[in-house]
């Protein structure tokens, strides 16, 4: 099955051989430098984007399209923001598991406001990093100062990322 080419494919290509161009004008060893680099990064993270995958996938056979349309649809408005937050602040691990999820909730009919809403509540108020990372290294006090009001922003953002993507669909 051939994949169609689109405008983030062709962004990517374009900045991988302008970087690559920039590097062997640098210095001739840089491009494999990077190639190493690169694949200490894909080591270090493959685990966890093929489990993302994996329950993207298995979301897809457990979850009718039709049922997230639904549920999480243009049709299902706040309820489906409120949704979007609550699955966001819950869904633990990081980008690897977030965007797969999403993708596929994206790709079965969920409204764009309840991605943005999961996506921001997941970035912004995660409560795995703020009882791992945050809270023993910066302390309670500060932790909460930044994640209380943090914690109405996604529903917001939903609400207003819809209406700018209804925006941008009318042309």
């Amino acid at each position: 099955m051939s994949r169609r080419m689109d405008i983030s494919l062709v962004i990517l290509l374009v900045l991988v051989v302008c970087l690559g161009l920039f590097a062997v004008v640098r210095d001739r060893a840089l491009p494999l430098e990077g190639l190493y680099a690169s694949g200490r990064l894909f080591g270090s993270v493959w685990i966890e984007l093929l489990l993302g995958f994996l329950i993207a996938g298995l979301l897809e056979v457990l979850i009718s399209p039709d049922e997230i349309t639904v549920r999480l649809g243009t049709e299902s408005s706040t309820r489906g923001i409120l949704v979007g937050w609550l699955a966001g602040l819950v869904i633990p691990g990081g980008p690897y598991l977030l965007f797969p999820i999403a993708a596929k909730l994206w790709t079965a009919g969920a409204a764009p406001g309840v991605l943005i809403a999961l996506i921001t509540a997941k970035s912004l108020v995660s409560p795995i990093r703020m009882l791992t990372y945050e809270a023993p290294l910066l302390g309670w006090p500060l932790t909460l100062a930044r994640c209380l009001p943090a914690l109405f922003v996604p529903p917001i953002m939903g609400i207003l990322g819809q209406w700018v993507f209804n925006l941008f669909m009318r042309k």
